[in-house]
């Protein structure tokens, strides 16, 4: 079967691999009909890839059709249409008892001291096949795949893989009253789905980005934009407090994470750190390691004093610095982790199964394209060319 894999720092690669088989009793195979393309994805090609090795099949946001289940399986059948999460949870353990399942106990990773494993995420998270392929094993098939109604398109529930659930988290865990304000940081595909959510609630939103596109289309939806580049970094902050009575936003989601642009000196230590051979980078950024904070950092600015900081941008460095006196005083919260998929999966399937699409998922998307043109995808939605913010690749 093709998929595609990574063969290093920006090499992406489509190629034949062995087709995907049955290795448990409790597996399922789901041939891929639609496979996002992430944020997330893009941390692959630098700040993670000490931890990939050639050949690795990327991709996390898949759906299909079941193909074949193992004789363990009691309730997934061939031909049910599902959605994968992107993290693997067994169902049954305490951790996803509480809700908690991209902390599942039975996939943490625990030589390397991270959560559940993830699909198509390096050795940090179970170097498990992802989805950017035609097939895939998709284990505890009677908990995990998501099973989705026939008649509307993929992309009506495509995004419950990862985009859904991941805004759907970001915009509960920033908890703002009826009639509160949420600043969203970040209009790629998670702020702007965030957005949608909080709006769709009746939530007043704040979104800031610097590609105008992005802005536009969170504009489109009723969020009040503004362009970083506009108003600059150091009076971001008092654009948000002038539109909040003085006070700031109720809470701020950063959907940005290490990805921020700033942070001169942070990135050009980024960058030596990529020259080094794979052993030392990959010890080096477990216990050194550092992000580009801007976009967290701007947050903790513009949130109001005893509001929420909601954190769904992916950091992974072990000694950021953070200003503590600053959080302290203001009497913040932090909320933050990667999306516990199946725990928000059931409500937000219930709402994409009403006629009316509210979040506008089956036309999130900006591009649909062959699996065998995701090389250049990859480019182009790191440089945000061609007002990219949404690849569906089709197997």
């Amino acid at each position: 079967m093709r998929a595609v894999t990574w063969h290093g720092r920006t090499d992406m690669r489509v190629i034949d691999v062995p087709d995907a088989a049955l290795e448990e009793p409790t597996d399922a195979i789901v041939r891929i009909t639609s496979t996002g393309l992430c944020g997330s994805d893009l941390h692959l090609y630098d700040p993670l890839a000490p931890f990939m090795e050639s050949g690795d099949i990327v991709g996390h946001e898949p759906m299909g059709v079941v193909e074949a289940v193992g004789t363990g399986v009691t309730t997934l059948r061939p031909g049910d249409r599902v959605v994968v999460p992107f993290n693997i949870s067994c169902g049954s353990c305490w951790m996803c008892g509480q809700g908690l399942h991209s902390q599942c106990e039975t996939t943490q990773n625990r030589e390397h001291g991270t959560g559940a494993s993830l699909f198509g995420y390096s050795k940090l998270y179970g170097q498990v096949p992802g989805g950017q392929a035609e097939a895939m094993r998709v284990p505890f098939a009677d908990f995990l795949p998501v099973v989705v109604p026939e008649g509307p398109p993929d992309e009506r529930f495509l995004y419950l893989s990862d985009v859904l659930p991941t805004a759907w988290q970001a915009v509960e865990y920033a908890d703002v009253a009826d009639g509160g304000t949420l600043a969203v940081m970040g209009a790629g595909p998670i702020g702007d789905m965030a957005a949608r959510i909080a709006l769709h609630r009746g939530l007043r939103v704040l979104v800031v980005d610097r590609v105008p596109e992005r802005l536009e289309r969170v504009a489109a939806r009723g969020a009040e934009t503004v362009s970083l580049d506009d108003v600059g970094s150091e009076h971001l902050a008092e654009w948000v407090r002038e539109r909040t009575a003085g006070r700031g936003a109720d809470a701020v989601v950063d959907a940005v994470g290490m990805e921020a642009h700033g942070s001169p000196m942070t990135e050009a230590a980024q960058k030596a750190l990529g020259l080094l051979p794979k052993r030392a980078a990959a010890a080096l950024m477990t216990r050194v390691g550092v992000d580009r904070l801007d976009a967290l950092l701007q947050s903790i600015e513009c949130v109001r004093r005893g509001g929420t900081v909601s954190i769904s941008g992916v950091y992974g460095g072990a000694m950021d610095p953070l200003p503590l006196m600053q959080m302290f005083d203001k009497q913040l919260q932090f909320r933050m982790g990667q999306a516990n998929v199946r725990r928000w999966s059931d409500d937000i399937l219930a709402l994409l199964s009403e006629d009316e699409d509210h979040l506008g998922t089956e036309s999130f998307a900006t591009h649909r394209l062959p699996l065998e043109e995701a090389p250049g995808a990859y480019a182009s939605f790191r440089d945000k060319e061609d007002g990219m913010v949404k690849v569906v690749f089709k197997p």
